[in-house]
């Protein structure tokens, strides 16, 4: 009798479950070797990626993508090329423009633009002779080239920057008819986001706290504690010896809980997608502050959530103390820069990796600021370098 053979979750398995959480998709035809990798380990992932995160893995002979599903949507997951709201809705409507075309039919930069201009229902309408319109159609069209959406023919989209009536010759793919993800319901019932989230819990009542929690832990940079009741946090304090164990046999990071957060950590980063801290000189004035507040621990008093509430000039005397102590050191910019600027650039970093909220007139820093921190050394004396950033 020929003997069965299983694939069990190996060390290709793991590299592929880690591109499956970092890429938005894998296409055959620009990484084929990595395509071929997860292909050999489909059936692990898909019954791990199910069981976990309760998420479909799609698995094309183009392509293969992971359908990523946060349990709440945050800023950063924006797009990062997109400056504005009307980025995203001359998206929208080129998608649309997009599902009317077929697999490798051409259409012109004008005819697009003619589409989206008579369709446009926003309050101000699109004008092309607006700089700041053609700005906004430039960076959709850049976007959806480095997806593969479509692909450049002839021209070169930038000199509509300076130029409205300039053409652009362009090319569907195959990807384009699979970027944005299906739904069990037509999709004019929703009235919001939340009816969206909500419609996607419907079939994720099994084990639904587990994958909610799997989906925070690996999604986001942490999860924060709610309250004393949240019911996510009570889950990973009362299972945290198998989420541990099961996060180390299945991926390179390890569980950190601490009393009002948790998140995942690596010991060897792959640079290749991003962690904190990074290289950033922003990132240098923040593990600075980190340990600033430490030092001044006894005279803070954190919400039971340990979240620290400051006011605007609280945080601004934290950054003249830090840039008085440590200013030397810290690049050209930073020394050079407004107080109301570092406040400006450190809460943007701090927002995109859940360290910090704001609202008309606090800051919220959040717990999971000040797990690391730095300092230099106590006979520091560097008056400081000329770089940039």
């Amino acid at each position: 009798m020929e003997q069965v053979q299983t694939v069990e979750f190996d060390d290709k398995a793991i590299e592929g479950l880690e591109l499956l959480l970092h890429e938005f998709w894998i296409l055959r035809s620009e990484h084929p070797q990595e395509y071929q990798l997860i292909r050999e380990r489909e059936k692990v992932l898909r019954r791990y990626l199910d069981d976990k995160f309760g998420l479909l893995l799609i698995v094309h002979q183009h392509f293969i993508k992971l359908e990523k599903i946060p349990v709440e949507p945050e800023a950063w997951m924006g797009i990062a090329s997109f400056q504005e709201q009307r980025d995203y809705a001359l998206f929208c409507y080129a998608m649309a423009y997009l599902e009317e075309k077929s697999v490798a039919e051409q259409f012109l930069l004008s005819e697009l633009a003619e589409e989206i201009r008579h369709d446009y229902t926003g309050d101000e309408g699109i004008d092309w002779t607006v700089y700041t319109h053609r700005k906004s159609l430039i960076r959709t069209i850049k976007t959806m080239t480095d997806l593969h959406l479509i692909r450049t023919v002839d021209g070169n989209i930038q000199r509509f920057d300076t130029d409205e009536e300039h053409e652009v010759l362009y090319e569907t793919t195959v990807y384009s008819k699979y970027f944005i993800r299906s739904f069990p319901e037509d999709l004019t019932q929703f009235t919001s986001w939340q009816n969206l989230l909500n419609e996607d819990w419907k079939f994720q009542q099994e084990d639904e706290t587990r994958k909610r929690v799997y989906r925070q832990l690996f999604f986001s940079p942490g999860l924060h504690r709610k309250s004393s009741s949240d019911p996510d946090f009570i889950y990973i304090r009362n299972f945290r010896n198998r989420i541990m164990e099961d996060i180390e046999k299945h991926s390179h990071y390890r569980l950190r809980l601490f009393k009002n957060t948790a998140f995942l950590s690596s010991q060897e980063p792959n640079y290749k997608y991003e962690y904190f801290p990074d290289a950033k000189a922003v990132t240098d004035v923040l593990l600075q502050l980190s340990y600033h507040l430490y030092e001044k621990r006894s005279s803070l008093s954190p919400l039971e959530s340990g979240d620290l509430l400051l006011t605007t000039g609280e945080f601004d005397q934290y950054i003249i103390e830090l840039r008085q102590k440590n200013g030397a050191g810290w690049s050209k910019y930073f020394r050079d820069a407004s107080v109301e600027t570092i406040r400006k650039e450190c809460i943007s970093s701090m927002k995109s990796w859940m360290m910090a909220e704001t609202d008309e007139v606090m800051i919220y820093i959040k717990p999971l600021f000040g797990i690391l921190a730095g300092k230099y050394p106590d006979d520091f004396t560097r008056k400081g370098d000329d770089s940039e950033s």
